[in-house]
C-alpha cells in the first residue's frame, strides 16, 4: 500500500471517484444533447409543425397499454422537449416532464405555451427527480431512448418507485437494448449485451438528422439488459402486469431497415425479425 493511505480511506476515496466520472458522462451526454434540441425541433424527424396542428407522438401500444388518462397525474422522466409529455396533456391527463437539458426544458415549455396545453416541466437530472418534483404520481412514464443514458439501473428503479403513487402505474416504453448490442451495418453481435461498462461514441451529427453539422458529438451509453430493467422494478415490489416485445422502431437502425408508416421502421420480409423495441406496465400495491 503506498505511504500515506489508509485502507479505511478507500472506500471514501472511491465513492468520490466514481461521482466525479459520473459527473464527467453526464456533462458530456448533457452538452450533446443541448446542441440537438434545436436541430431536433427545426427538422422533420419530430414534426413539430404537425403535432402544434393537433397530431400525437404516441405510439398505438402505448395508448392501448396506459389506457384512459384522463384527470391523471402523469410524470414523463427523461422528456426531452416534451412532444411525448404534451401528447398525455391532450388526451387529458394532468403532467409534468422533467429532463437535464435546460434548451429541452425550455423549449418544452414553449410548446406547451403554444399549444395551450397545461403543463409542468421541470429541468434536473432524473435521480434527482424526487427531491425536485416532490411528490407522486399516479402514472409514471418513461419514453424510447431513455434508460441508456443511465450509468445506475438501482438508482434509477429507486426513482421510479419514489415517484409512484400506491396503486399507481409505472410504464416504460424503450428501444430494445439488444439492438445496441448489434454491430450498424448489419444483424451481428459487435458488443456485450451484458457487460454493464460504459460505451464511449464520438459522432456528429443525430438519428433525426445524420448530417447535421454538430460539434458537441462525444456521448456516453450503456445496455440494460431486458431482465435487468424487469428485475430491478420487481424488487421494488411493483407487479408487473403486461410486457411486449415490437417488431419494428422509429428511426432507420439500419440501412436495410424499410419505412412502413410514419414512424416505423421494420427488417425486409426476407430477413428474420428480431425485437426492436418493449413495453412493460407495472403496478405499485396499494
Amino acid at each position: 500500500m503506498p505511504s500515506g493511505t489508509d485502507s479505511q480511506d478507500r472506500p471514501t476515496q472511491e465513492l468520490t471517484e466514481g461521482a466525479a466520472q459520473e459527473r464527467a458522462w453526464f456533462d458530456a451526454n448533457r452538452r450533446m444533447w443541448d446542441e440537438r434540441v434545436p436541430i431536433h425541433v427545426e427538422g422533420s424527424f419530430y414534426d413539430v409543425q404537425g403535432f402544434v396542428a393537433g397530431e400525437t407522438t404516441l405510439r398505438p401500444f402505448e395508448l392501448e397499454d396506459v389506457g384512459d388518462v384522463t384527470g391523471r397525474s402523469l410524470v414523463h422522466l427523461q422528456c426531452h422537449f416534451g412532444l411525448d409529455t404534451l401528447s398525455w396533456a391532450r388526451r387529458g391527463a394532468l403532467v409534468t416532464g422533467l429532463d437535464f437539458s435546460a434548451p429541452a426544458v425550455l423549449t418544452a415549455r414553449g410548446l406547451a405555451a403554444r399549444t395551450g396545453l397545461p403543463a409542468t416541466f421541470a429541468h434536473a437530472d432524473v435521480y434527482d427527480a424526487p427531491v425536485v418534483l416532490a411528490q407522486r404520481y399516479d402514472i409514471v412514464y418513461t419514453g424510447l431512448g431513455a434508460l441508456c443514458w443511465l450509468p445506475d439501473l438501482e438508482r434509477w428503479a429507486d426513482t421510479i418507485d419514489a415517484l409512484t403513487k400506491p396503486g399507481g402505474m409505472v410504464y416504460v416504453a424503450e428501444f430494445h437494448p439488444l439492438t445496441d448490442a448489434l454491430a450498424d451495418d448489419e444483424l451481428r453481435f459487435e458488443r456485450d449485451y451484458f457487460s454493464g461498462e460504459a460505451h464511449r461514441w464520438e459522432e456528429p451529427g443525430t438519428y433525426a438528422d445524420l448530417d447535421a453539422e454538430t460539434t458537441a458529438n462525444l456521448s456516453f451509453e450503456w445496455i440494460h439488459p431486458v431482465s435487468h430493467v424487469l428485475d430491478a422494478l420487481a424488487r421494488r415490489g411493483l407487479h408487473m402486469e403486461r410486457f411486449r416485445e415490437h417488431d419494428y422502431t422509429l428511426f432507420p437502425r439500419w440501412s436495410f431497415l424499410e419505412k412502413s408508416a410514419r414512424d416505423a421502421w421494420r427488417l425486409p420480409n426476407d430477413m428474420p425479425r428480431v425485437p426492436l423495441m418493449y413495453s412493460v406496465r407495472f403496478r405499485k400495491p396499494s
